[in-house]
Parts: structure tokens; sequence; C-alpha cells
């Protein structure tokens, strides 16, 4: 049974990209071919992507959406099936997809992204002559409402099943109740089982309310975001509709993150030939200008923000540097973690070195090179860097939470002595378990046999899209049959 299935997110690898969102939508898509789903994947007409439009045409158009003329775009582009919301007045301008050039959110984003919504709903419908969709798949707020309006039609026509994957339950896309008569709602749908949120409008968590289905990007996170401390007000929310949640970790695209192939290295290698990566540890110590030394070379490839614990790790800096340790950083976010983390880099010249924004060849190079990835994050829903580690034998040191605490075998007596240890886990987001995580790795990076281990066994994980692209394919299909 081959099925057509309708992907909506606000970004997907190649086209456009400021996280990990990006990665799974443009992985996915490739992987559940394999089982017999084809994904069409529909976007906003950003810039960069309104310049490679010639590939596509015309296949439907909107005299009025969300107050703007638009249409939609339809074909190939780089052997991906592509829609694309051509509304040049919301999406055609300098910045990000989310923010001008100063990091201030579009004003109009409510609009924006509920035009998004309203146009999937409407191809999800019938839109385009002999083109159906069996389901719909909506990727974080900025693609939630696509379920709502597709819950609050009135044409009378049946609407196809639907999945809310949530990547990050932080982010929401709440809104004034301001927002809603410019919706193009019916006034029921401003209701507690609909899209009004403490007295406002929920774009996440309408379409929560909404999909025959939740899933998030781990079986752990799924579980955490029922409590309060994780659920970031919706967790009553989900904990209501437990029986339609699940998780289902995150892949990686294997191939554009081979080490034995990748040509962002210095020199390639694999599980068999680890030395292969001493050229890589040494073109990084170069790029960051570190002095070798016996100790590990810690990286961290991340956000610098509290949600992923940056502020402790700041100030465990000294403590890693007395141990032996060395750090390369590779981020950007909070102006005063920046500042912390360039000030330690001054401090410990030649022992950390930092570079403040994000390199894409960069980042490659610092798996391919560094002996240990840092992730202690406060939450995590899946995490993508951690399973890069583990495939270039970078291995991950991490807090236990979400997709982390999934994906991360702790090298505990009991599992090294099984062979099964892949990294280092730790609990609690302090600087004393912080410290005491980061003596464990450089204990066990004294020892080579011990440390080849590890990172040989991390290489053997197999975090490729096909296991979960084969559980999205049975949801589907399940969805599917349900309906019938």
């Amino acid at each position: 049974m081959s099925l057509k299935v309708l992907s909506v997110a606000s970004e997907a690898y190649p086209f456009v990209k400021t996280g990990g969102l990006a990665d799974v939508t443009g992985a996915l898509p490739e992987a559940l071919a394999k089982h017999g789903v084809k994904v069409t994947t529909l976007l906003p007409g950003y810039p960069s992507l309104r310049a490679r439009a010639g590939a596509l045409s015309e296949a439907h158009s909107f005299t009025d959406l969300m107050g703007v003329p638009a249409r939609l775009l339809m074909g190939e582009l780089e052997g991906r099936s592509v829609a694309l919301l051509d509304a040049p007045s919301l999406f055609d301008r300098q910045g990000g997809p989310y923010s001008d050039a100063k990091g201030k959110d579009w004003a109009d984003n409510a609009l924006r992204f509920a035009a998004l919504g309203k146009a999937a709903a409407e191809l999800a419908r019938g839109a385009v002559p002999n083109l159906a969709f069996d389901l719909v798949h909506a990727h974080d707020w900025q693609a939630a409402m696509a379920l709502a309006y597709l819950k609050y039609s009135d044409d009378g026509a049946r609407a196809p099943p639907s999945v809310m994957t949530v990547h990050n339950i932080a982010f929401q896309g709440r809104f004034g109740a301001d927002i809603f008569p410019k919706l193009g709602l019916p006034a029921r749908a401003f209701a507690l089982d609909g899209v009004e949120y403490y007295g406002g409008v929920g774009f996440l968590k309408a379409g929560l309310q909404a999909a025959d289905a939740i899933t998030t990007v781990s079986p752990t996170y799924a579980r955490e975001i029922t409590r309060a401390e994780f659920g970031m007000g919706l967790e009553g929310l989900i904990a209501a509709r437990s029986g339609v949640v699940s998780g289902i970790v995150n892949g990686i695209a294997w191939d554009d993150w081979s080490p034995s192939q990748d040509l962002h290295l210095a020199k390639t290698y694999d599980a068999q030939k680890l030395a292969g990566r001493d050229a890589n540890r040494a073109a990084l110590e170069s790029l960051f200008g570190l002095e070798p030394a016996p100790g590990p070379l810690f990286i961290v490839i991340s956000r610098l923000t509290w949600q992923k614990g940056m502020d402790v790790l700041v100030a465990c800096l000294d403590a890693l540097v007395a141990m032996g340790g060395r750090l390369a950083l590779l981020g950007s976010g909070d102006a005063a973690l920046e500042d912390g983390f360039k000030s330690a880099a001054v401090r410990h010249a030649g022992r950390i070195g930092v570079r403040i924004g994000y390199d894409e060849a960069l980042s490659h190079l610092m798996q391919g090179g560094g002996d240990a990835i840092v992730i202690p994050s406060r939450f995590e829903p899946c995490g993508l860097t951690q399973l890069y580690g583990l495939r270039y034998g970078c291995v991950p040191l991490v807090a236990r939470t979400g997709g982390l605490a999934d994906t991360i075998i702790d090298a505990n007596t009991a599992a090294l002595a099984a062979g099964v240890a892949t990294g280092f886990q730790f609990d609690g987001m302090s600087d004393e378990r912080l410290i005491h995580a980061l003596e464990r790795v450089s204990v066990a990076f004294g020892d080579r046999k011990a440390w080849r281990g590890l990172q040989r066994q991390g290489m053997k994980a197999d975090f490729s899209w096909d296991r979960s692209a084969k559980a999205y394919a049975d949801l589907y299909q399940n969805l599917i049959r349900g309906r019938a």
C-alpha cells in the first residue's frame, strides 16, 4: 500500500535551517519512501526558496489568505516533493524565518503561520485537482494550525487523519485573543477544546487538541512532558491525551554524517582505523588555537542558552582545565553566556577556544577530532549532536533527560563489563554534578584500551532513520485503517 502524506513545516534541510527541526523534516521523507510512503513537504516561501521556485509550477491560488493573495507552487526540488506557499508579503523579507536581522520576532508571525496552516488544510482537503493526501503530519507550533483548520472546516469534506509532532514543547506559538477574529475560524473554535489557551490563542495547543496522534522525538520526553517541570503549561493536555501520545527517537542522515566519507574532515576513518582521528584533532587544535595536551579534548556544539545548561558549564571551565581537559566550543545565544565563554578563552588561552556562530563544516570536523562532546541540557526532547558524536567516535557526556537518556548507555561498572557502554550520563544540574561527570570522562580517557572500546561501541549504534521511519509508517497505517 502506497501512502501519500502532506508534511507541514516551517523549515527543512537543505532548503532552510535554523536547528534540528530542519534536519528531521528534511531527512524523514527519504527514509519513509523505503516504507511505501510518499511525502510532500509544504514550506513557506522564504527568499531562499523563492529563488529556486523556477522548477515549481502553480497548482492553486488564494485571493485572500490572511488578507493577502498567495499561490501554491508544487514540484520537485533536489529530488524532494515540495509545495511552496508563495505569499511574498508574508514570507519574502530579509532576516530569518521567525525574526528580523536583529533577532526580534516578526510582529505578524501569528498571521504568517496561520496562513501556512490554512493553506495546508485546503491542500489536504483537495484544493488541487487529482491530488489527494491520506494523512497530514504537522511539525511544531508553526505548522500546528493546519490541524485546527482541518478540524473546523465547514465544507463537509472528510478530513484525513493527522499527526502532531512536538520537537520542543517550550516553543508554543502563543498570541493574544485579538488575533482570533483574523484567523477565519468559526466562533466555536475559541474554546477549551479548540484554539483558546489561557485567554489567548495557542497554536501548538490547538494542534495537540485536534491531532489524531501526537508524537514527540523520544520516549522519555513523551513521559516527561506529562509533568509540570517539562510540560511548560501543556502537561495537563498531554496527560489527558496520553492514549494517543508516543515517542519516536529521531534519526540522523546516515550518509551525510559518515566519518569514512566526510569531506569536511582532515582525514576520514572508521571504527577499525580510529588513529585517523589524530589528524582531525590536530586540525581542530589549530583552528581553535589549542595547545596539544594529553588530556581529553571536549567539544560543545550548541545554542548557548539556559535550556542547554550552558550557564552551568561556563561555571565549570576552570575545573575542566585544572583536571587536564581542553575545550573547543561552537555556538551562539545569550549574550552573557557568549561573554562568559569568551572570557574563559582569554583566561585559559591555549586550553579553551571559542567560535561564536554556526558553521556546518566545522561541526563535522569537531565531531571527527574531539574526544568527548558535552551536552548538559536541562531538558532535551531528542538531541542530534550526541547521535553525531556516537557516529564519529566522539564520546557523549550528557544529562540524563529526554532523548539523551534514551540514546546513550552510561559507562557504569556493569555496562563497561558487558561491553555495551557508549557514553556518560549524569543526574542533576549543578556545578558539582557536572564537574564529577567531567572527571569520570577524564579518568576513562586515561585508559586508552577502554576508551577505544567506548568509541567503537558508540560507532556500532544504528541511529539511521530506518527504524524511526518504520515507526512513523506504522503509525500512519494504523491511523488510516482506523478511519476505514
